[in-house]
Formats: structure tokens, C-alpha cells, sequence
């Protein structure tokens, strides 16, 4: 596959701003600044970014709990982000939200959710809507591994094939729902044998390759671009910190149960080191060019953490705004 030079290090620079909003986050969380409790998306960022760089900006994409690098790789605003991890005024839900309610319609970011599975059923209401309207669009439901224990999901699978609808299902696996491992919960473990059975396109891809996601991804969004869809996506993937926070650390207690030597075995798979040697090897960026944009996405991060904590809180007499009752 050949991509120009300035595509590449789009592609990098948007997992870097993950992985870095991602990071700067541990130390606030560990001390209590952040409240909102927080799933971090670090050892992902390659799903979310080459995903959503096949996709326009009107296209839609339906978040989980684990949701930062989806709102960041569709466009969203990373001020706003990290103003609504701070629960302040300034942030994309008005702080009302926290963490796992990130929302940006004007770039097609429609939100995401802490219940499992819970926008799946959204994102075909979306893709419905695109065929009703003629518009063209595409939804993309972006859901974890544990999201294939809830019956909605195969009920929007169903719905979805029987009306061929533009929608994409991406599953994020990586091995664990919670502290659950996958081999404990399924009978067969590779989920896109279940989609299959429904009669759809599916793919298996390697979560951590950047360019293989985003030539799959080219792919399905361009079979539902052009009726030929749904399909589903399991992207093989791991995350790099505990299930919720830095490492599940929760009043002292660590609860990653995780062994050590499969984390290890996956660090050593980092989807960021992972594209920056395959950049240098084939000369397609230097090392100079990286390490400025580093510097460029970190002082990005920085000037958005400390926006955020200089943002205002909500007022008081504020907190019932933006509710239907």
C-alpha cells in the first residue's frame, strides 16, 4: 500500500495524541484530581485511528466507556475532552457527563456510553436513517469483547443484514471483559465466527498495525458506502493499563490479575513503536520529523490538561440544565 508521506504522519500524529492525553492522565487519577473514573484507551490507538481515517466527516461513530481515542481519531475536540474528564463547564457534555460521555455531533462523534453494548443499537438507528435519507453515511459501533455476552448486539447484527444497512460492528478485543479472560466466558473464541453465521462480511485484523486497520477499514466502509454492507470487524488488540484507571488501583488495592508475561508479551507489540520502526525502515519519515512531532503533540496535551483544570466548574444552580424533566 502506498500512502503519501503527509497521510503517514497524520495517522502517527493522531496516535501519539491518544496515547500522550492517555498518559498525562495517571498522575491526576492516582491523585484524585480526576473523579470521573476513567478507562484508558492506551495500546488501541491504531484501531480508532485507522478506522477513522476512512471515514468522512459526517459519517458517524457510536462510542463505550473506553471512548478517548474514538471522540480524538473522529475530529473531536481535545480541549473539550479533557474539560469533560475534569467534569468542568468547558467540556463537550458541559462536565455533566465525565469520561465515558464524550460527544462532538459536529464531526460525527454521537457519543458514547458506560453500558455495555449500549449504543450498538444506536449505530444501526444511524445507518437506518442514512438508507431512509439517501445520505450516504456510514455508522461505525465501536464495543469491547464483553459486549458479545449482551443479546442487543445480535439483534442489531440481525436487523443489520436483513436491511443491509451502512453500519459497521468493530470489536475491540483484547482478551478480557473486565477482569474476565475471553477463554472463561466463550465456548469459541474467535467472535467473528458468530458474525459470520449471520451471513455478513467479516474480518479478523491485527489491532496493533496501523495500516492494516486502516486498509481493512477502507475496505468495509467502502462495501457500505456501497450497499453492500454491514460488516464486522474483530481487531486483535490490549489494552495497556488496568480496566478502569491507571491499573485498577482502587483504594490501594491492585486488581489487575492480568500475568505478567502476556502483558509483556503484548508491550512488546506497542502499536506506536510498532509504526515508527516501519516509518524509519522504509525511510518514509526521519527521526528529526518525529521527534518534532512529538514535542508538537505533547505541548498540544499539555496546554488541554491545563486548560481544563483552569476551566470552571458548573455552577450549583446550574446542575439540572440540559435535562428533559
Amino acid at each position: 500500500m502506498i500512502c503519501p508521506a503527509g497521510f503517514l504522519e497524520h495517522l502517527y500524529r493522531t496516535m501519539l495524541r491518544i496515547r500522550l492525553s492517555e498518559e498525562i492522565l495517571v498522575e491526576p487519577i492516582l491523585r484524585g484530581d480526576v473523579r470521573t473514573p476513567c478507562h484508558l484507551y492506551s495500546g488501541q490507538e491504531a484501531i480508532a485511528t485507522g478506522l477513522c481515517a476512512t471515514l468522512m466527516k459526517d459519517d458517524y461513530v457510536f462510542g463505550s466507556h473506553r471512548s478517548h481515542g474514538h471522540y480524538l481519531a473522529k475530529g473531536g475536540s481535545l480541549k473539550a475532552m479533557m474539560a469533560e474528564i475534569y467534569c468542568k463547564e468547558a467540556g463537550c457534555s458541559r462536565g455533566r457527563g465525565g469520561s465515558m460521555h464524550l460527544i462532538d455531533p459536529d464531526v460525527g462523534m454521537m457519543g458514547s456510553a458506560p453500558i455495555v453494548a449500549g449504543t450498538i443499537s444506536l449505530a444501526v438507528g444511524a445507518a437506518l436513517a442514512s438508507i431512509i435519507r439517501k445520505d450516504g453515511r456510514v455508522a461505525v459501533s465501536f464495543f469491547g469483547d464483553g459486549a458479545t455476552g449482551e443479546g442487543v448486539l445480535y439483534e442489531s447484527i440481525n436487523f443489520a443484514v436483513l436491511k443491509k444497512l451502512p453500519v459497521i460492528f468493530a470489536c475491540e478485543n483484547n482478551l478480557y471483559a473486565t477482569h474476565m479472560p475471553i477463554r472463561e466466558c466463550r465456548v469459541n473464541k474467535p467472535i467473528y465466527k458468530m458474525a459470520e453465521s449471520f451471513g455478513m462480511d467479516c474480518h479478523v485484523v491485527d489491532g496493533n498495525n496501523v495500516l492494516q486497520v486502516f486498509e481493512t477499514s477502507r475496505k468495509a466502509v467502502d462495501d457500505c458506502r456501497n450497499g453492500s454492507g454491514p460488516v464486522f470487524m474483530e481487531f486483535m488488540t490490549y489494552r495497556f493499563r488496568g480496566h478502569v484507571g491507571p491499573d485498577d488501583n482502587i483504594q490501594g488495592a491492585h486488581t489487575d490479575i492480568r500475568p505478567k508475561d502476556e502483558i509483556e508479551a503484548w508491550l512488546q507489540k506497542d502499536p506506536i513503536i510498532k509504526f515508527e520502526r516501519y516509518l524509519l525502515e522504509h525511510q518514509l519519515i526521519d527521526e528529526d520529523r518525529l521527534i518534532t512531532i512529538r514535542e508538537d503533540v505533547a505541548s498540544e496535551i499539555s496546554e488541554a490538561l491545563n486548560y481544563a483544570i483552569q476551566s470552571p466548574s458548573p455552577r450549583r444552580e446550574d446542575l439540572l440544565k440540559y435535562v428533559f424533566a
